[in-house]
Parts: C-alpha cells; structure tokens; sequence
C-alpha cells in the first residue's frame, strides 16, 4: 500500500468511517499531559494511533478492561553491550517492561573495533522491534591515556549522519578536551552543530559548565547531586535520571522532577545487566520508585515519555493520542507501573512476534589478543622511603571513585594487597594486541578476602581489568579470559568457579539473555563466596578503567589522576 493510501486509511479508520487494524477496547487511558485518566478504546492503523476517546471497530482487538494505557517508555541513554547480550536479544529482553524506544551509544563496541561496530548495531536497530535509535560515539577513545581498539575522528562519523536511526552525536565525554578548544573534539561538535549532542560532565559547574554547554551540549546524565541538576536546568541543560547496575542516582535526584520540570526531565539507564532486569525490571523500575517516593504519578510518566521525545527531537511518539506513533505499555497497576501487555509501532509484543525478525551476523570474534599472564605480570615494586601509596577508593551505586592513601604490606620488595583492610590488588591489561601495557594499583571498597575476579568489559577502551587477593589467582582469571575470547571469570585458589563467555567483541554473549541472566547469578554467587561486598562487582570494577570520572582511575597506562588530567607518579 504506497503512502498516500494509508494515509487516506488512516483519516477515514479515525473518523470511524472504516474498521482499524487493532483496538485496545475499554481501556484507562493516563493523559501524561493534564493527568486526567478517560475511559476509552484506542484505535490503530498500521504503526499510527489514529483514534482515542470514542468507540472503535477492528479486525484485531485487545481486552484493556480494568488495565491502564500509557506512552511506552523512552531509554534516553544506554549502552546496550552493558546488557551483555547483543541488541536483538536485549530486544527480547526489554521491551516486555514497556520500553518502546531507546537512545543508544554503541561506544563500548567502537571502542574496540571503530566503524565496524557502529555499522553492526545499525544492522541490528533495522530489525529489531523495539525502536533502536542511535548517537553516533564522540569519544572514541575517551581519552589519550588509555590504549584502545580504535580511534574515529569527525570525518569517520559524518558519514553515518544521514543514516534513519541516526539522532545525533552521543555523550561527549571529554569535557576537558571541550574546554580546551582540542582541535579533533571541536571538529565534531561543529559537524553535529545542527542536530542532538549528548552530554557527559559529572561535577562540572560554575563558568566551565558555561563553556561546555556553549558547544549547543544539551543533555546530562551524570548528575549525582539535586544540587547539581538544578544548575544544570537552570543553564538549559535537561536531566536524565540514571538508575542502572552500577550508577545509581534516583535516590539522590527523585526531589528535582516535579510540575515545573518534568518537560526537562528524563530516566536512562546507562548501564544495567539482564539479572537487574529480571529481578527489579528496566525503566518500570525506576517509574515505580520514583512514584514511591512521592513524585507526581502522570509527570513521571511524562519524563518517561513525552518529555523524552521532545528532548531528542523524536516528535512522532511519547503520547497515546490521534496521529502519533503506536508505543503503549498496558498496566495493571498505574502507581506501581506493573506491565501486562506492550504495543511497539502498532505490534502487540508476543514470542510470535520477535521470530519475525531477521538476524545479524556477530562481529569482533577474535577482538581478544591479549597474550597469556604470569602471577609476576602484577608485581608491584615498593619504592624505599615511600611509606604510603595511592588507593581507588569506590562506593556501591556510584562510578565516582576517591582517593585514599594507605600503607600497604611488603614482601619480597613488593607492594601486596591486604583483604584484611579491604585492599586489593588492581590492573587493567591491554588486550587490542597493540602494546602490551598492564597498569597496576591497589583499589578498597569491594571486600574480597581471597581469589579475585577479571572482565574484559573496562570502560570505555574495554581492556581486561582484574582486581585481585592474590597475584597468582589475578593471572587465573585473566587467563580464562583470553582463553574464552572475552567475559567475566571468578578465580578462588587457581580455580575458576564461575565465568560468563563474551566472544562479540569480548563485550557480548551470544546466548539468550535466560542464560545470560543465569551465568549472571552463578557469578554473583560466586563473588559473595569470595567475600564480596557490594551487589554489582564486575560493573563496579569495569568503571574502575573510565579515565573522565572524578577523580582516581587506573588504565593501561598507570594511574590516572582525573582532577588534574595526568597520571599519579
């Protein structure tokens, strides 16, 4: 049927003129606009809303009585390589829990193997059934002090810009590079000067929020204090609430989304594992608590969706009314979000459904090149005279790390680890087969008595990053590692007892997210079995690597200093 046909259908199934293709029959339909909550069928034509508040005739027809309709749910920044799985299966994954649409960076597979990996989750934003949409990497690698898989300049993204699932240019995350007018950063944001730039500045205020925001940045979600948020939207800036495994701010931000700024508020996720998902769910998580704690019920759901669209420029979606795109979550409970049923672009979200889906050949199977390690790889020499050394300090829910010094046991003129005092050992090893470099350093906050645990998932250049009691178990589990093309492994006494493989560019498995989320729970169980004090130690550990985080990280190259941009001597 050419457009104009279907338009025409469109007019005539809303005017009530013609059946529709599927009604949604008396269900409550929430208004995120005025709050008001009517009665009503829902009538829709192809991927297209074309009738509410009236009574409808259809060839297909969902029962909504005693349910609730609402916008489906906008994820306005993600990784999904975070899931663990590959797009496709977090489709699977996702999309029961009402999310209809997200805001992707693919940066942690561009990292590793550049075009190739942005090509490849295009590939799979075409076929999947959630609406996949796409900001294209600014900050590939984040920064020069790290070594990663591949580098992409202005001139290798101007080319994607014209690309359907294209929105824009994704979190720039160097705001030092920004502020200091670096010549390849200021080349992409004058190529993206006309469309969305995303944005990435954690801490940042005062006048040098100033100079970021005048390059046209106009979101953040590395807001961790309402303080902050508040001078952000005070500057232009709109706020995502971020809520995922490893970074959680709701808590600390839930008091800034009220009437007045729910039009510049939105939820993301980030990061967040499909074990997360099963056992607390996606962005219906995050609309539940922020309800719990007193937010008001329809500009929630706004922020959720609405407010989402209108922030990325995705002007067809993000209201249940004549004329807009056909994305709605079905509940059975408004107040604690609870999903029954989802309708993506006119689809009733059904098993049946995703098997029509064509697949998308893996990539990046061999991105591990790292070569085997010894327990001496990790060795730390102690330097005479120097009594206390540089330690990562990190708190669960936060990829803010601190720094603290400590004295640290000597043996054999080398600096060890000391479980006892909730030290260990840390090291980032290159893996993209270019130099070789292992970074090492000493991290408190995670609480292993003994073994240690590996992931080859290292934001955002995704070398192995290994934390450990013991050098020799560090070199066990970065061993396995290498050996199963990329993952996470636990070592505890040179045994390896539990692992998740991640052969797509030693990001993502190639499994069903079930089985994901099952390795997920053998690993976690496996780590608190070892002493383990914090919920999400893999993702916790991957931030340990992110060199534009305040304000102590460790790479490849040594420790980082990020309040001063220089590496600890």
């Amino acid at each position: 049927m050419d457009s104009k046909t279907l338009l025409t259908r469109m007019i005539r199934a809303g005017s009530g003129e013609v059946p529709a293709d599927l009604v949604v029959r008396n269900v409550r339909l929430l208004d995120v606009v005025t709050g008001t909550v009517s009665e009503t069928d829902i009538a829709i034509v192809a991927d297209r809303i074309v009738g509410t508040h009236a009574r409808y005739q259809a060839a297909e027809e969902i029962d909504g009585r005693g349910r609730f309709a609402v916008p489906g749910f906008i994820d306005t920044h993600l990784h999904i390589e975070s899931s663990l799985v590959s797009p496709l299966e977090f489709d699977r994954c996702v999309l029961p829990h009402g999310v209809t649409t997200v805001l992707c960076d693919p940066h942690e597979i561009a990292n590793v193997l550049g075009v190739e990996g942005i090509r490849y989750f295009l590939d799979c934003a075409e076929r999947t059934i959630l609406d996949v949409r796409v900001n294209l990497s600014s900050c590939v690698p984040s920064t020069t002090f790290e070594t990663s898989g591949a580098r992409l300049e202005a001139e290798d993204l101007v080319p994607f810009r014209s690309h359907p699932k294209v929105v824009g240019l994704a979190e720039v995350m160097n705001f030092p590079g920004v502020l200091a007018g670096d010549e390849g950063m200021i080349a992409k944001l004058d190529a993206f000067s006309d469309g969305h730039i995303d944005g990435h500045a954690p801490l940042l205020r005062g006048q040098r929020l100033n100079g970021y925001l005048a390059a046209r940045i106009r979101t953040d979600h590395e807001t961790t204090t309402a303080a902050e948020a508040r001078e952000k939207l005070a500057k232009g800036m709109a706020i995502l609430i971020r809520e995922g495994s490893a970074s959680k701010d709701l808590d600390a931000l839930a008091e800034i989304l009220d009437a007045d700024t729910s039009s510049f508020v939105a939820l993301c996720t980030d990061d967040r594992n499909p074990l997360d998902i099963a056992e607390e769910g996606h962005l219906d998580s995050s609309i539940r608590r922020l309800i719990a704690k007193g937010r008001p019920l329809h500009h929630v759901y706004r922020a959720a969706s609405h407010s989402a669209a209108r922030i990325f420029g995705l002007t067809d979606r993000g209201l249940v009314a004549p004329g807009w795109r056909a994305d709605i979550a079905l509940l059975d409970d408004l107040e604690d979000c609870r999903v029954s049923d989802v309708i993506a672009g006119g689809r009733l979200v059904n098993p049946a459904l995703f098997e029509t889906r064509r697949t998308v050949a893996p990539v990046g199977l061999g991105s591990v090149k790292a070569r085997p390690v010894t327990a001496d790889a990790f060795r730390v020499e102690a330097r005479a005279g120097r009594n206390q050394t540089p330690v990562i300090a990190i708190k669960p829910g936060l990829i803010i790390t601190f720094r603290e010094d400590a004295a640290l046991p000597v043996l054999d003129q080398s600096l060890q680890a000391d479980p006892e005092a909730d030290i260990l050992k840390a090291a980032v090893v290159e893996r993209h087969g270019r130099n070789g470099n292992i970074g090492k350093g000493f991290v408190r906050g995670i609480g292993l008595k003994r073994g240690a645990i590996a992931s080859s998932i290292g934001h955002d250049c995704h070398n192995i990053t290994v934390v450990g009691a013991t050098d020799a178990d560090m070199a066990v589990a970065v061993n396995r590692l290498i050996a199963m093309g990329g993952g996470m492994a636990v070592a505890d006494n040179g045994v390896i007892t539990a692992e998740l493989a991640l052969p797509l560019a030693g990001l993502m498995s190639l499994d069903s997210f079930e089985t994901v989320t099952h390795a997920l729970h053998q690993l976690r169980e496996a780590t608190r079995a070892i002493g383990c004090t914090i919920p999400e130690p893999f993702l916790q550990v991957a931030f340990l690597a992110l060199p534009v985080i305040p304000h102590l990280k460790l790479t490849d190259m040594g420790l980082f200093d990020v309040d001063r941009f220089g590496f600890v001597e």
